[in-house]
């Protein structure tokens, strides 16, 4: 029995590209698609409205990562082709950067190392630093791994509180259904959403203007949900304290005014990045894309395309 043909491609994991060629017959971005039925997507290669033709016979896309924001959705949904992610696999990775970056941000511990490794700790110490003792955070997006940080709050005994769509019912923490609101009552804002048209730009001027002065802004889910110009100055003039971010909106091209501000934490998108991880969320690629062919059902599909069919 012939292997089913498939796209791999956009730098997966090399275990994952290894079971993908053991199971499919593997494809690259280059050759000839026509007889394509599935596509295991990396991070860096756009499953945009032009690639997707090229490939008529396609049934599903398999996306690495829970942020599906390359694909084309609507094309997708409207050929009738599935889209699954990898959530859950990477929720506890990306809640330990996040508490990682949240620290480094606002106890200045970058630098603060760099300060000891150019030999400055000999004629001073480092300059006393912001606390999370003292503040309250704001959590935009209470989803998995929203809900994974707000624990590692808890046990630090930091107040939340937080902005969705919709109220949970699950959680005691206050809810705000005005995010700028909510940027006014807290000190600390923690970005968790993914990237679409309804997020573009939502932490704008206006939003930072109302987190404060003393504000610090922490951003694990998606760059485009930050209008990045609008930061550069509020950090530039004072609007509010600091940043740390692990995405960008035009990655891996990051603002050199961004880059030469000494009060941003600054990492190259590495919330989910130890090999663990990696091959879970891989792992994970490659038994949607053997559930579709096998058994016709996909373990994690995204509720923008049809699945499971619509009645």
């Amino acid at each position: 029995m012939s292997k089913v043909e498939i796209l791999s491609g956009g730098a997966l994991p090399k275990k994952t590209e290894e079971t993908l060629a053991d199971l499919f017959a593997t494809r690259g971005p280059g050759e000839d698609l026509s007889t394509v039925r599935g596509f295991a997507r990396g991070p860096r290669l756009r499953a945009d409205r032009a690639l997707l033709e090229r490939m008529p016979k396609l049934e599903i896309v398999a996306n690495f990562g829970v942020g599906y924001d390359g694909v084309d959705l609507a094309y997708a949904a409207k050929r009738g082709i599935i889209v699954t992610n990898t959530p859950d696999v990477l929720t506890e990775e990306v809640a330990d950067t996040a508490l990682g970056l949240l620290l480094m941000t606002v106890r200045e511990l970058s630098s603060a190392e760099r300060h000891l490794r150019a030999g400055k700790w000999r004629s001073a110490p480092y300059p006393l630093t912001a606390t999370l003792r003292d503040r309250t955070v704001g959590i935009l997006g209470l989803g998995r791994i929203g809900m994974a940080v707000a624990r590692r709050l808890d046990a630090m005994l930091v107040p939340i509180a937080y902005h969705a769509r919709h109220a949970r019912t699950d959680v005691e923490y206050p809810y705000y259904a005005d995010l700028a609101e909510m940027a006014r009552d807290v000190d600390t804002l923690i970005v968790i959403v993914p990237g679409s048209t309804e997020t573009r730009n939502i932490i704008d001027a206006a939003i930072l203007k109302a987190l404060g002065p003393n504000g610090v802004l922490i951003n694990i889910g998606r760059g485009s949900t930050v209008d990045e110009t609008a930061l550069i100055a509020a950090l530039k003039d004072g609007t509010i304290r600091a940043a740390g971010l692990d995405v960008f909106a035009d990655e891996p091209n990051v603002p050199a005014e961004l880059i030469a501000l000494p009060n941003t934490v600054l990492l190259p998108h590495v919330g989910s990045a130890t090999v663990h991880t990696r091959d879970a969320m891989g792992q994970l690629v490659v038994d949607n894309l053997w559930g579709w062919f096998d058994r016709g059902a996909p373990i994690t599909p995204v509720p923008e395309t049809p699945w499971p069919p619509r009645k």
